[in-house]
């Protein structure tokens, strides 16, 4: 009973805890569910929403990649000698993280890694500001010396400094310093060309970089690594020669120290080929330390400047008239006195021209008349004149392997004014470069034919043979490329090229580049001086000038040529007495050093180097009283001497009946004689080109025997200039040559017995 009511009182309880228990247990089922549902968002947030972010996060920790960069290719010169190369050098880098005192790491750093004043990029405030920047990585120094390597080393060790690295880096290195720098260019801290071939073939000579993946552990061990090789870059062979770029360079110095000028360039080329054997630049700077602030220095000035070229572009006039059979070598060209109007526009020889008639064409060239320059361009005409302007390669690039390149200044015929013709003539109103320049002279050396000058060598790679450039005594227009080279052309004929090269050694022998002569070598070429635009006035300047030379050697088998350009010189500023010289300096060099045949007597060991130039550029040569006084001297003998008797009766005849030309053309107070070069000098009234004066009769007497060693006078007629001074410096006479060409008349009279160190008064004429 008892029991039965204990029972019944018991079941409202355990009614009552059944709902408390479900209650509890669904609590506790939706705990779990939320805890759960957290977990899952935050898996699903991190592994889906936020996959990316924590995998790179995690390679940044424990992975490492470092860029391998590829070994820059070398730079050879023709003979495989390394002008630009690539070294292995030591770089110091930082891992910021690990580095408390950034300031105080920083100074102590720099302290060692400073070690030029003017390198921002190491400084103590440089180095802070890099490692507060960089998180993992920052540069400390990068192509450090040795020495600074293994101080940092030791720094490292003794202090037990953290965080402090290094890495091997390739550096750019050039084993001759400045040489043909602006040529070569150089490199910057990326590895990237700046300037020069590193800069134009900046992709085949950086080669591919590689990588390097490393995995390390929380406690910077590594645990493994793989690396992707770098490709190197491609070797390029350069067509300069190191020893002929040395010897330009050299030459190149000395003219500048001497004329202390703004600038100066010098360009040798391989006349058969077009290839580029050396190109100097003055001023210049070193490769290996590119720290420079003067960003002109860069400038290749040989093919970035121009300038009005002035005498020396007068070659593409008389080449065109000689090839379209305007003149002939023979023919007499009519100065005018020195002066000439065209249109209205007064253009003069120099003063000391004035006064020129009618000349023999080569005399024309070598006293680089203006005036007889602007008459063959009138026969040429505008059109025949811009066609062989543009055939020589002027106003347009040459597409030589160089940046910057400019293609100078031509304006379109079409756009000439009346006497453009006469400035284009004489090289005025046109704006070259240097390497157009020795483009041209090439074109007349070569027998013709224009070929684009070129820096790199056929077949660059490392395993080409060397390229050394050996020349033959081979008949002139043999040995051109064949095939002919993309861009080449003939531009005159080979017997037009060979009257050109005839013309051009007049020039050098007799007249404005007598500086440019050469021991044991013939030469030939053309001086040139321009007038610099003031940029003040925008007008032609007084004071500054351009002085130039162009030419070539030997003469019958050319091998190289030559253009030295001289920018502002002080004191003298003719082509012939400031860039005449370098020609001659660094054509003797070169042609000695390739071993090319002497082709005329050496002089003896005592003589002077180069005789003194007796015209000046585009200045006159002797003037008619001194060629009156020449032939006076050479008269002047004994009253004994029949010579005297004859030369007394000739003057006796010459003045009861003077010659009319040689009356008019005499100056005043000079002898009325009429000597073998009166009718070259001389201005007649009313000259005529097609009738020319025959010259006077030289007088002939025989020459009293002396006690000194006695010798026979060689028959000199009809021999060419220099062979009339060979001939007769074999026979120990001195020679005086009036006229250029052949001679005509001498005195004494061939078979003549006189002493020993005579002189010999010979007339040439065309």
């Amino acid at each position: 009973m008892q029991a039965t009511v204990r029972a019944i009182r018991s079941r409202p309880s355990a009614a009552k805890a059944a709902p408390l228990k479900r209650a509890r247990f669904w609590v506790i089922c939706l705990f779990f569910a939320l805890w759960a549902g957290g977990i899952a968002g935050r898996l699903f947030w991190l592994q889906i929403v936020r996959h990316q972010a924590y995998v790179e996060r995690a390679e940044r920790q424990q992975d490492r990649t470092f860029e391998v960069a590829p070994r820059r290719g070398i730079l050879y010169d023709r003979n495989l000698h390394e002008m630009a190369m690539t070294v292995l050098a030591d770089s110091i880098y930082a891992d910021p993280s690990q580095i408390e005192d950034k300031p105080a790491a920083a100074r102590a750093l720099a302290a060692l890694v400073h070690t030029d004043p003017e390198d921002t990029r190491t400084t103590a405030q440089a180095i802070a500001a890099r490692l507060e920047a960089g998180r993992e990585f920052a540069w400390i120094a990068r192509r450090v010396s040795p020495a600074v390597a293994a101080s940092v080393r030791a720094f490292i060790r003794s202090r037990n400094f953290k965080g402090i690295y290094f890495q091997k880096e390739f550096k750019r290195y050039y084993p001759n310093n400045d040489l043909a720098a602006q040529v070569l260019g150089y490199v910057g801290t990326d590895d990237n060309g700046l300037g020069g071939l590193e800069e134009e073939f900046n992709a085949e000579l950086h080669g591919q970089p590689g990588r390097m993946y490393m995995a390390i552990d929380a406690r910077r061990k590594v645990l493994g690594s793989s690396e992707r090789d770098p490709q190197p870059g491609r070797n390029l062979v350069l067509s300069i020669d190191e020893n002929i770029q040395f010897m330009a360079e050299q030459a190149l110095n000395h003219a500048m120290e001497k004329t202390r000028a703004l600038d100066g360039t010098v360009v040798v080329q391989d006349v058969h080929t077009g290839q580029i054997l050396a190109l100097a630049v003055r001023p210049t700077f070193n490769p290996n330390d590119s720290r420079f602030t003067n960003p002109d220095l860069l400038l290749d000035r040989a093919v970035s400047d121009v300038y009005e070229p002035g005498s020396v572009f007068k070659l593409v006039t008389y080449s065109g008239a000689l090839q379209d059979h305007l003149v002939t070598p023979d023919t007499m060209v009519n100065c005018h006195g020195g002066q000439i109007d065209l249109h209205g526009a007064i253009i003069h020889d120099d003063q000391s021209d004035r006064g020129l008639g009618i000349i023999p064409l080569p005399m024309a060239l070598a006293r680089s008349s203006d005036v007889a320059a602007i008459e063959l361009a009138l026969k040429l005409g505008p059109q025949r004149l811009y066609h062989f302007i543009r055939a020589f390669g002027f106003g347009r690039r040459t597409g030589i392997e160089l940046p910057g390149e400019t293609a100078g200044l031509l304006r379109p015929v079409e756009r000439w004014e009346p006497a453009t013709i006469g400035y284009m003539a004489i090289g005025q109103g046109v704006a070259v470069t240097p390497l157009q320049l020795v483009t041209m002279v090439s074109t007349i050396a070569n027998g013709g034919v224009y070929l684009p000058p070129r820096l790199l060598m056929p077949g660059q790679l490392k395993s080409a043979a060397p390229q050394a450039l050996h020349p033959d005594p081979v008949r002139q227009g043999e040995g051109l490329p064949n095939p002919l080279p993309p861009g080449a052309h003939r531009v005159i004929s080979e017997h037009t090229a060979a009257e050109m090269r005839q013309l051009m050694e007049d020039v050098v022998l007799s007249g404005t580049g007598r500086n440019a002569q050469l021991d044991g070598y013939s030469a030939a070429g053309k001086t040139g001086t321009a007038q610099k635009i003031d940029p003040k006035t925008h007008l032609y300047s007084k004071t500054m000038h351009i002085a130039s030379f162009a030419g070539f050697a030997p003469v019958n088998h050319p091998v190289i040529a030559v253009t030295v350009v001289i920018d502002s010189p002080q004191g003298a500023y003719y082509g012939a007495d400031v860039s005449a010289p370098v020609f001659a300096e660094v054509a003797q060099e070169v042609l000695e050093y390739l071993g090319v045949p002497h082709d005329t007597p050496l002089r003896p060991p005592s003589a002077s180097p180069r005789p003194e130039p007796i015209i000046a550029e585009d200045t006159a040569a002797e003037n008619p009283a001194n060629i009156e006084a020449l032939y006076a001297a050479a008269n002047a003998l004994p009253s004994s001497d029949p010579q005297s008797t004859a030369a007394s009766q000739q003057q006796s005849a010459g003045a009861a009946s003077p010659e009319p030309s040689a009356a008019a053309g005499s100056p005043a107070g000079s002898s009325p004689i009429a000597s073998p070069a009166a009718h070259i000098f001389a201005a007649p009234a009313q000259p005529d080109a097609s009738k020319p004066e025959a010259p006077a009769t030289l007088p002939s007497a025989k020459i009293t025997i002396t006690t000194a060693p006695q010798v026979r006078v060689p028959a000199l007629v009809g021999l060419p200039v220099r062979q009339v001074i060979e001939e007769a410096g074999a026979d120990g006479l001195e020679v005086e040559i009036t006229g250029d060409g052949t001679a005509r008349e001498q005195v004494p009279a061939p078979g003549v017995m006189v002493p020993q160190g005579t002189k010999i008064v010979v007339s040439c004429s065309r």
